[in-house]
C-alpha cells in the first residue's frame, strides 16, 4: 500500500515520533491528533482522481503538519532526529502541493 509514496511515509514516521515525544499534557492528544491527519489525509488525497481533489487534501495535510509543528515548538522539542524529519517533511508536502496547483 503506497510503498512507492515517499511523503506518506515520512509522515507515517513523522506521526509515530510524534507519539513517542514528551510534550505537556495539554498538547499530547492534539499533537497526536494533528501528526495522525497529515497522513491520513496524504493517503485520501492520493486516491482522488482529479488534481483539484488530490491539491485540496495534500493542503489540508500541510495544514495539519504546520499544527503538529507548532506544538513541538512551543514544547521547544529539541529532538534534532524529529527536527530533520519535520523539515523534510515540510518540503515533501510542499513540493507536492505545488505539483497539482
Amino acid at each position: 500500500m503506497h510503498s512507492e509514496f515517499r511523503t506518506l511515509e515520512t509522515a507515517v514516521e513523522f506521526a509515530r515520533a510524534c507519539q513517542k515525544q514528551w510534550v505537556p499534557r495539554h498538547l499530547k492528544a492534539q499533537l497526536i491528533r494533528s501528526s495522525s491527519s497529515v497522513a491520513l489525509n496524504l493517503a485520501e488525497g492520493s486516491a482522488k482522481e482529479s488534481s483539484a481533489d488530490r491539491y485540496r487534501f495534500y493542503r489540508i495535510a500541510l495544514g495539519s503538519f504546520r499544527e503538529a509543528e507548532t506544538i513541538l515548538r512551543i514544547s521547544e522539542c529539541s529532538n534534532h532526529d524529529l527536527q530533520n524529519m519535520s523539515n523534510k517533511l515540510a518540503a515533501q508536502i510542499t513540493k507536492l502541493c505545488n505539483s497539482q496547483n
